[in-house]
């Protein structure tokens, strides 16, 4: 079986990879032709642990092909999966132009039956426009070629993605044919033999789980964020609350950690875009509205925390932060509160000392050299008057408390991950805030 995918983002990259691994011929295609050129190379874009060795192994056996016209390999393939990015537009929508134009490429080159199958977060009524946009390019042509278009929203989690894809929990298919029914049934089999995990919907419905799952997600981590802020006011420890609540089978334990707020690629983007077509159709999304003004006032919290520590005098204070990225494993900064902590600490006349494992080219990318790159956990937290935990990464959970206790000037940490212990860090003699 051949099929494309066109975008060699995150979500078209992982979704080509494993799709060759399971032994389908796939054809990756990018308008950058230095990034085709670098995947040719076994050079990624993005980090994704063990992505890269599955890249250069499945590219060598000549299962995982580059390019960079859509055109060449429409006529070798039976489904074109469109992966392409939907940026959030000024206004919080999804911007659909490249879909579309993916979509139009395919109606203007196909001579023989085609599955378009959006894999890009999209909204409601998405398929319909790529169906049209299909359908005017073949009336153009005077030609008479039957397709069928499919929603198979994406629901990996950075980190964990070639996991996620290749045993996945359900996999979402929205579907108007037994033809493409079918041809989803043939794709997934060999990820689904064990455990059969396929949800056919209708189109919108499929379009609309993949917003809804991610709003839900969203909600409980800005809504254990309220009750954190809370804990902090009245007494109580957010641990033993999740730990409470979490307990109960019709609430469950995940998604429940307090934090200094959500970022990446899909939270912010999909919320802001759920709320933005429930305006377009006359309603007001009220719960997701105070989600994502929990999450924006979260960011800001270690911020707060440190200028209370230190009697909102950080004039000249030299701060360490670790860790950049939005979440371990990756090194994906969009939208992490880690951005807007170093432009806090920067205007309150800070000196920044940052450290992540993998993510510190993306914030040299992002923000210069505003911050001083240091090579290790241990560098970046010497000579600082306080240290702030930004991402969990597993080498920061354990740190050597006698070290740190030698190299900083002041022995203040604040967490946004609540990865220590406060009777422990007492004990070693820490100012220690977290939330």
């Amino acid at each position: 079986m051949k099929i494309a995918i066109v975008g060699t983002g995150y979500v078209g990259l992982v979704t080509g990879t494993c799709f060759s691994e399971m032994g389908i011929n796939v054809t990756c295609v990018d308008i950058d032709k230095t990034k085709i050129e670098n995947l040719k190379n076994g050079i990624l874009p993005i980090y994704e642990p063990n992505l890269e060795d599955m890249v250069i192994k499945n590219h060598a056996a000549g299962r995982l092909n580059f390019t960079t016209d859509l055109k060449e390999c429409l006529g070798d393939v039976e489904v074109v999966f469109c992966a392409v990015g939907t940026p959030p537009d000024e206004d919080g929508s999804a911007d659909l132009r490249y879909v579309i134009d993916v979509a139009r490429t395919v109606g203007q080159n196909i001579n023989d039956y085609i599955l378009f199958v959006t894999k890009s977060t999209v909204p409601v009524g998405t398929a319909q426009k790529v169906k049209t946009a299909i359908q005017e390019e073949l009336d153009k042509r005077g030609a008479k070629v039957e397709f069928d278009v499919a929603s198979n929203p994406e629901f990996l989690k950075e980190g964990a993605a070639i996991k996620d894809f290749m045993g996945p929990d359900r996999v979402v298919v929205g579907v108007e044919s037994e033809r493409a029914k079918q041809i989803m049934d043939r794709l997934y089999k060999p990820f689904t033999i064990n455990h059969y995990r396929m949800i056919y919907t209708d189109i919108p419905s499929a379009e609309m789980i993949k917003y809804a799952a991610n709003a839900m997600l969203a909600t409980r981590i800005s809504f254990m964020n309220d009750i954190a802020n809370l804990c902090d006011l009245v007494g109580a420890d957010v641990n033993m609350v999740r730990n409470g609540i979490g307990s109960d089978t019709r609430i469950g334990n995940k998604f429940l950690y307090a934090g200094c707020g959500y970022g990446g690629s899909c939270f912010p983007k999909d919320v802001k875009a759920l709320i933005k077509t429930a305006t377009k159709n006359g309603y007001e999304m009220q719960v997701l509205k105070a989600v994502e003004s929990v999450n924006d006032r979260q960011k800001s919290i270690l911020f707060d925390k440190l200028s209370k520590a230190f009697n909102s005098n950080l004039q000249g204070k030299t701060i360490a932060l670790w860790g950049l990225a939005f979440k371990p494993e990756t090194d994906d900064m969009r939208e992490a509160p880690s951005l807007v902590v170093i432009d806090l600490l920067l205007k309150a006349g800070c000196k920044v000392k940052v450290y992540d494992p993998i993510a510190m080219e993306e914030c040299k990318r992002r923000i210069g050299d505003t911050v001083q790159y240091c090579q290790d956990m241990y560098d970046a937290a010497t000579d600082t008057d306080a240290l702030l935990i930004l991402t969990e990464w597993k080498e920061f959970r354990l740190p050597s408390w006698t070290v740190l206790s030698k190299i900083m000037t002041q022995k203040v940490i604040i967490d946004g991950r609540n990865i220590y212990d406060k009777n422990e860090m007492r004990e070693n003699g820490f100012l220690y805030r977290c939330i």
